[in-house]
């Protein structure tokens, strides 16, 4: 489902290397690279940048992390459709980042600000708590963040929502996943690794290492079946909700 930005690019070069947390410097080097599209050009000359831009910069961060080089996200990111939205953008991260182990890291009030473009209201933390995108610590301007969720969280802030329903959201989310989660790992422990197979020559360790090795290999394809799969699921609810196709 793709639903085009209606957001405005509004944000100064500064402000999207800050949102960012990335340097100017940097981003007029990705520009030149072609990993971000150009600036709309406003007046007085002045280039303004926009959802797509930030959530681009969000994958690239990511797969940097990943080991890439900027060769190979250049390639990366030449073979995705040119009308991808920012939404678009921030699954095609939440793909990335599911490759990797956890990785929380901390972060000072201060540089969260920065993130978000604008200071952060108590109500704003307790969002992005609820989200799982940061937990507070002994120091009230000290938080552990999850990278991965972070960017998602702050996309978020500013849309009309009260934390009560986010909360439930949230709830809705984890249940249905927990629950897809045990259901697919009781099928792939019993239909494909069943009790028969485990009396096979492979033994202790050897049969615990294929275990793993199999599993990591099943990951990204069973995320990845689940964010098709729920794609399509939110794309009928909301026809059936607005009454029309919204390709």
């Amino acid at each position: 489902m793709t639903i085009p930005d209606t957001e405005e690019p509004t944000l100064t070069v500064d402000e999207l290397a800050a949102r960012a947390g990335v340097t100017v410097r940097t981003v007029r080097f990705y520009g030149t690279r072609g990993l971000l599209p150009p600036p709309v050009i406003g007046p007085r000359r002045v280039g303004h940048y926009g959802a797509e831009h930030l959530s681009r910069l969000a994958l690239i961060e990511q797969l940097q992390h990943h080991g890439m080089t900027l060769s190979a996200i250049e390639r990366y990111l030449d073979q995705l459709p040119e009308d991808l939205s920012a939404d678009d953008l921030a699954i095609h991260r939440a793909l990335v980042a599911s490759w990797g182990p956890d990785a929380p890291q901390e972060a000072s009030r201060e540089q969260l600000a920065r993130r978000a473009g604008r200071e952060l209201t108590e109500e704003d933390i307790d969002r992005l708590a609820a989200l799982d995108a940061l937990e507070r610590t002994d120091d009230p301007d000290l938080f552990r963040i999850d990278p991965r969720v972070l960017h998602l969280g702050l996309r978020l802030l500013d849309v009309p929502i009260e934390l009560e329903t986010i909360l439930a959201a949230h709830r809705v989310v984890l249940e249905h996943t927990r629950s897809a989660a045990r259901e697919l790992s009781r099928l792939f422990r019993d239909e494909v690794w069943g009790p028969e197979r485990d009396h096979e020559s492979v033994a202790g360790a050897e049969r615990v290492k294929a275990k793993k090795s199999l599993s990591a290999h099943m990951q990204p394809l069973v995320v990845q079946a689940l964010v098709i799969a729920f794609q399509r699921s939110m794309k009928q609810e909301l026809r059936a909700w607005y009454g029309q196709d919204l390709d």
